[in-house]
C-alpha cells in the first residue's frame, strides 16, 4: 500500500483547507482499516490529529475539535481532513497512516499558517 497525500499550502489565520490521502494497492481492505491524520511541527513530536474507523467513527485531538473534519470516501480509497479556523500553531507537515501499528505513512503534506 502506498499513500499519496496533497492539499497543503500556505494560508492566513482564519482560513481554511482540505487535505486529501489516496491509497494505492490497498485492494478490498481499504474499507476495513482505519485512517488517520498525524502532523509534525518544526522542533516537535508528530502529534495525531484524527482519525476515522472502518465504521466512519471521527475522533478528533482535543486542539483541533470543533475546527477540523475528518472523512473517507472508500470508493476512492481516500481520507480527508478538512481544516477551518486555522491558526499559526496549526503549521506542520501532515500526514496520513493507514492501517494498524506500526501503520502506513503518507509523505506528508505542509501546511502553513501565516499572516
Amino acid at each position: 500500500v502506498q499513500l499519496q497525500a496533497s492539499g497543503g499550502g500556505f494560508v492566513q489565520p482564519g482560513g481554511s483547507l482540505t487535505l486529501s490521502c489516496t491509497a494505492s494497492g490497498a485492494g478490498g481492505m481499504f474499507e476495513s482499516r482505519t485512517l488517520g491524520w498525524h502532523r509534525q511541527a518544526p522542533g516537535k513530536q508528530r502529534q495525531l490529529v484524527a482519525t476515522i474507523s472502518s465504521g466512519y467513527r471521527a475522533d478528533l485531538a482535543d486542539y483541533v475539535e470543533g475546527r477540523f473534519t475528518i472523512s473517507r470516501d472508500n470508493a476512492k480509497r481516500t481520507v480527508y481532513l478538512q481544516m477551518n479556523s486555522l491558526q499559526p500553531e496549526d503549521t506542520a507537515v501532515y500526514y496520513c497512516r493507514y492501517g494498524p501499528y506500526p501503520f502506513i505513512w503518507g509523505q506528508g503534506t505542509l501546511v502553513t499558517v501565516s499572516s
